[in-house]
């Protein structure tokens, strides 16, 4: 795939999030976010536009930065999250925070049925 293709797909996708109801998880290796992973992994989850997400992440942030770095590596397209959609509400450092956890496995199939997907 050329690059100008990639940079088209990355486009498209990202215009695609924003119309539809789907969430992304910040440390999935197709809409990995360095700054959103790590703050989910060391606060048990993330905001996903105001809303919060609780999540128990398996692994360490360096197993979802490689599984993304791969994924980048292949030529496989990801999705450019806007940062503000992981960001806090303005309501202060607990707003929307609601209790319980969903588990995160890995990627593939060990992780296919752990909440990364949409809601």
């Amino acid at each position: 795939m050329k690059r100008s293709s990639q940079v088209t797909l990355t486009v498209v996708a990202a215009i695609g999030l924003a119309g539809c109801g789907r969430r992304y998880d910040p440390c999935d290796e197709r809409s990995f976010d360095a700054v959103a992973c790590g703050d989910a992994i060391r606060g048990g989850g993330y905001y996903w536009n105001g809303s919060w997400v609780p999540m128990t992440y398996s692994h360490p942030y360096p197993y979802y930065y490689d599984a993304y770095r791969v994924r980048v590596s292949r030529g496989d397209p990801v999705v450019s999250v806007p940062g503000k959609t992981y960001g806090r509400p303005a309501g202060g450092a607990d707003a929307g925070h609601s209790g319980g956890t969903v588990t995160r496995g890995g990627f593939g199939s060990t992780g296919a049925g752990h909440g990364g997907g949409g809601e």
